[in-house]
């Protein structure tokens, strides 16, 4: 039994692997921004995180299959365990990459996000292989216990993809979240005394449609800087639903309690990306260093808040059980449970 349970932690001994290589081979792409972009390697960390809470959450219900000694099964499996760390192998010391940043230059993509096109292809290589070694090993109960994780590497790839091929905000569907997200943090920033303006350039030689904010203060000082999808929190609330989903699939909270959740920590996810910008601004009118703060600290505030809502919705839980049971006087029974079961 002890081994059968060894075996559910071999999917994430395959990828730490690779992960560590990566980091001994390129330190500097686990920070939370490249250099010259955002796209980075922080998202296996993430990945990580999620892998070790659907395990937890899904522990007992995940069954391992028999594996026969120097069977065909066997075989297969082991290989499958070894593709991460031989696509890793091949892509930074046989060429893969270079091929790649070849190929897609073939088709317009310009040179400084062609390199970074790896980077997007690496992230969808392994949410594939990560995705057949659950299934030979758990089979299709298994690509839904970890679907979520699956789908997490999926998203950061196809949206790396997306902007190396639509570099500067020009993806149209995305801009969708540019005019909202720059009107609100200019009306905050006017609350908090300084002067805004906003506005479009629609044929930019580089970025095409642009949406722009200035400020300003009674001092003279001012900023200005270009806001695009990327800094728009759709990175973030993408991250978020990946994250909440997880951990509302498995709860026994009711549905409509879930909905409202999951409403509100969008809601909230939003505003603080929001927060995120007016911070940027405000560093930088007042001569800060905007530059580390919008590439590593400003990145902590949606993830410090994503990590802690689950744990938020847990504690509410717990104080809405307390209370109703000190206002009845009655037993304390398990959560949403039509049983009487007796907590301990």
């Amino acid at each position: 039994m002890v081994k059968k349970n060894y075996r559910k932690l071999l999917p994430l001994l395959s990828f730490i692997i690779p992960f560590l290589m990566l980091y001994f081979l390129h330190p500097n792409s686990f920070e939370p921004t490249l250099t010259g972009s955002w796209e980075n390697r922080v998202g296996y960390i993430l990945f990580l995180w999620l892998f070790s809470l659907e395990t937890i959450l899904s522990w007992e219900e995940l069954r391992t299959r028999e594996f026969k000694l120097k069977s065909v099964k066997t075989i297969v499996f082991i290989i499958a365990l070894l593709l991460p760390t031989t696509y890793v192998i091949i892509s930074d010391f046989f060429g893969l990459n270079t091929l790649i940043i070849d190929l897609v230059k073939q088709y317009n993509i310009k040179p400084g996000w062609a390199e970074l096109m790896p980077l997007s292809t690496e992230y969808l290589v392994f949410a594939v292989l990560f995705a057949l070694i659950i299934f030979l090993e758990q089979g299709r109960s298994g690509l839904k216990n970890y679907s979520i994780s699956t789908f997490f590497l999926v998203i950061i790839g196809t949206i790396y993809m997306i902007n190396n091929a639509y570099p500067f905000g020009k993806f149209a569907p995305f801009q969708l979240f540019v005019h909202p997200t720059t009107l609100l943090a200019a009306n905050i920033l006017n609350l908090m005394g300084y002067q805004t303006t906003i506005s479009f350039i629609y044929n930019h030689p580089v970025y095409g449609s642009l949406t722009s904010l200035g400020i300003s203060d009674s001092q003279g000082n001012s900023a200005q800087f270009g806001i695009a999808w990327p800094c728009a929190g759709v990175e973030s609330l993408l991250v978020y639903t990946v994250t909440i989903l997880l951990f509302l699939k498995k709860s026994a909270i009711p549905l409509h309690h879930k909905i409202i959740y999951f409403v509100i920590g969008a809601i909230v996810t939003y505003f603080i990306n929001i927060l995120r910008i007016v911070s940027v601004f405000v560093i930088a009118i007042n001569k800060g260093n905007w530059g580390i703060f919008h590439d590593y600290y400003g990145q902590l505030y949606s993830l410090t808040w994503i990590i802690s809502y689950p744990l938020i919705i847990i504690g509410s839980q717990a104080l809405w059980r307390k209370i109703k049971y000190r206002k009845t006087g009655t037993p304390k029974f398990s959560e949403y449970s039509d049983e009487p079961k007796l907590e301990a």
